[in-house]
This record gives C-alpha cells, sequence and structure tokens, in this order.
C-alpha cells in the first residue's frame, strides 16, 4: 500500500493537492483497467492511499 503522502511527494517536487492524486489515479485506472468503476490494478484503501496489483 502506498500512502497518499508518499505519492505526492514522490510524484510531484512541491506541495500539492490531494485533488491531484485523484485526478491522476483515476486517469491510470481508465487507461489500464477493464472496468475503471471496479477497479482490479489500482484499488483504493480508505483513509491510507492506493494498492497496486500485478496482473494475474
Amino acid at each position: 500500500v502506498l500512502t497518499h503522502r508518499y505519492l505526492l511527494n514522490e510524484l510531484w517536487a512541491v506541495p500539492t493537492d490531494a485533488q491531484y492524486l485523484r485526478v491522476y489515479v483515476r486517469q491510470l485506472r481508465q487507461k489500464i483497467e477493464d472496468n475503471p468503476e471496479r477497479p482490479h490494478y489500482i484499488t483504493t484503501e480508505t483513509g491510507i492511499g492506493y494498492r497496486f496489483r500485478a496482473p494475474d
């Protein structure tokens, strides 16, 4: 599980609003998920961050 804070620090060099991360993850899901509304590869861990799963 990658925390919101970790991802924000790693992806953007300057302090950034968490909304940017949500938008970015949504765009990634649109590109890689078969059904972005029911994600398999990038799942949300509520209040923590995101879990990334390798393809089966």
